[in-house]
């Protein structure tokens, strides 16, 4: 039942309640999965198969498994990167001249 290309429904961990398919089987316990969640391994007992099995090769691409669970009716939504963001800059060489300049007066 665990292969790959089989649909299967996450029911463990901060991706649960979540469609995803399974890429390559790592070893009996483990295999790497893609879709609705994070792209990572995960022990099969976190994983609930379902009958609907997608047609992909061992290691597929992100892109084509949205392709394939389009065809499912599925549709999956695509997570940005946060851009870092601009850090604040300290000021201290300005007010140390200032006070330097405001002294000698």
């Amino acid at each position: 039942m665990i292969e790959i290309g089989r649909v299967c429904l996450k029911i463990a961990g901060r991706d649960s309640k979540c469609k995803c398919v399974i890429i390559d089987v790592i070893d009996e316990k483990t295999v790497l999965i893609d879709g609705e969640t994070r792209r990572r391994k995960c022990n099969i007992i976190h994983l609930e198969p379902t009958p609907a099995k997608l047609n992909i090769k061992k290691g597929a691409s992100r892109a084509e498994i949205v392709k394939e669970f389009k065809k499912l009716g599925i549709e999956l939504k695509e997570k940005k990167s946060k851009k870092p963001k601009e850090r604040p800059r300290r000021g201290r060489k300005a007010r140390q001249n200032e006070q330097a300049v405001e002294k000698k007066k």
